[in-house]
């Protein structure tokens, strides 16, 4: 499958997640979700819409958190391959600890813990680049939060995500498609940056930074409102601002005074930086809207790696550096 075909699989992975019927999670304490990349990504949406009842932690390095064991914590890993070496290193430390454990994954080692531990494991389909099984990964571990007895009525929640996400692909020409080529179109030539409010918004700013950088292998940059608003607006001063432009992302549920000050981060900056394009989330929960900001840049990313004649799909340059960590070569 092409990139833009597993964006349109989209609204199918998240109705995948609500035929779930996953083995139950013993939870405690804290919550530490072990995930890189685009696995840590999907966890944070579905702790985004799932509102989990206790702490949690997106943990992305080695290890686990030095208070994790002290407290009891219980531990979630995803990985998409199931061999990604940081989420591993946790789940080593996590069962030298006696931690309870649950597990999602295609396959890989992480899958293999999980069979000969009998942890509660979802198996999500494999095949994909992990960043386009976003849905499976997200769906997965909703579906797990609410088996463990934080987070309610996440079927509910991802079928009202995979209805809204399919409005808007239009099976190829809705108006998140439609959109996404223009915002790549304004784009050309210029380095993304993308600005949401706290929560869905900037949780959506930050995947389509990283979908940039791995579908059209260039940089690109997200930021938070309010925090940006008391460091980085003063940054954009004119004449250090050509070869930029920013996307602002919109949320329903954004605080009223977020929204406010997205609006005057706009007109602040208005004639110093390019203004590309405004993203207005559509849908009820969380999950709905996350989905509808972020698919408008999944498509936005793939338009600019066509127009710069690139293959979207392939991420040689991280797969070469995974080979020089295997190697041991600095």
């Amino acid at each position: 499958m092409t990139m833009i075909e597993d964006i349109l699989s989209l609204p199918g992975q998240l109705r995948w997640g609500t035929e779930l019927d996953p083995m139950p999670v013993r939870a405690r304490g804290p919550l530490v979700v072990l995930g890189m990349g685009g696995s840590a990504m999907a966890a944070n949406v579905a702790i985004l819409a799932s509102a989990p009842r206790v702490p949690v932690v997106v943990h992305r390095g080695y290890g686990l958190p030095d208070w994790a064991v002290d407290s009891g914590a219980t531990v979630f890993a995803v990985s998409y391959s199931g061999n990604t070496e940081e989420v591993l290193s946790g789940v080593d430390a996590a069962i030298a600890a006696r931690l309870p454990i649950a597990a999602i994954a295609s396959g890989g080692r992480l899958s293999e813990i999980a069979r000969d531990r009998d942890l509660p494991y979802v198996k999500v389909p494999g095949g994909l680049q992990p960043r386009a099984g976003v849905g499976y990964q997200a769906a997965a571990m909703a579906v797990m939060l609410e088996e463990a007895g934080m987070a309610s009525d996440t079927r509910g929640a991802l079928a009202e995500a995979a209805d809204v996400v399919e409005v808007l692909l239009g099976s190829g020409s809705g108006g998140a498609v439609v959109l996404g080529r223009d915002i790549a179109d304004g784009l050309a030539g210029r380095t993304a940056v993308i600005y949401g409010g706290r929560g869905v918004g900037s949780t959506a700013a930050y995947r389509w930074k990283t979908q940039i950088n791995e579908n059209a292998k260039a940089p690109a940059f997200s930021s938070m409102v309010p925090e940006a608003n008391h460091n980085e607006l003063q940054g954009w001063r004119s004449g250090v601002t050509d070869g930029f432009g920013i996307v602002y992302l919109r949320d329903a549920a954004d605080h009223p005074a977020v929204a406010r000050r997205l609006e005057l981060t706009a007109t602040t900056l208005s004639g110093a930086v390019a203004r590309i394009g405004d993203v207005l989330s559509t849908g009820t929960g969380p999950m709905a809207r996350f989905f509808s900001l972020a698919v408008v840049g999944d498509v936005a990313s793939v338009a600019m790696a066509e127009a710069a004649g690139i293959d979207p799909t392939p991420v040689d340059t991280l797969e070469e550096f995974k080979v020089m960590l295997a190697k041991g070569t600095s």
